[in-house]
C-alpha cells in the first residue's frame, strides 16, 4: 500500500511540477501554483493515511467479542504510539495487516510491524 501511495505520489508531483515552475514566475501566481501543489499532494497522503488507520468493521466486530484477557499497562495508551515489546498482540483471523490486545481493559487495534496503536475501541 505504501508503495502504491509513494508511486502515485511522484505522479502527481511530476505531472503539476511543470505547471508549478510556470506559475513561480510571479509572486501572485506562484503562490497560487504552490497551493494547488500543496493541496493534491496533502489530499493524496490524508485520504492514504485515512484509509490506513480505519481498520475494516469486521476486525472490529471480532476484537470486540473476542475474550482475551486484559494485561496491566503502565503507560498512556495513545492512537499513532506504539505499545511495549512485553504486550502481546493477538492475530485477527483473515486480517494479517492488523493485530490487537486489551490493556487496561481497554480494546486497541495495532498495526503488527511498528506496534502502533490504530484504534481503541470504546
Amino acid at each position: 500500500m505504501r508503495k502504491q501511495f509513494v508511486i502515485a505520489a511522484l505522479a502527481v508531483a511530476t505531472t503539476l511540477a511543470p505547471a508549478a515552475a510556470f506559475a513561480q514566475a510571479s509572486t501572485a501566481t506562484g503562490a497560487v501554483g504552490g497551493a494547488v501543489v500543496g493541496a493534491v499532494i496533502g489530499a493524496g497522503v490524508g485520504s492514504t493515511v485515512g484509509l490506513a488507520a480505519e481498520p475494516p468493521q469486521e476486525v472490529v466486530t471480532y476484537v470486540q467479542r473476542d475474550t482475551a484477557p486484559s494485561v496491566v499497562y503502565k503507560e498512556r495508551v495513545v492512537v499513532g504510539q506504539p505499545l511495549a515489546e512485553s504486550v502481546e498482540l493477538r492475530s485477527v483471523p483473515q486480517h494479517t495487516e492488523y493485530r490487537y490486545a486489551v490493556v487496561n481493559d481497554q480494546r486497541v487495534i495495532v498495526e503488527p510491524k511498528t506496534r502502533k496503536v490504530i484504534k481503541i475501541i470504546q
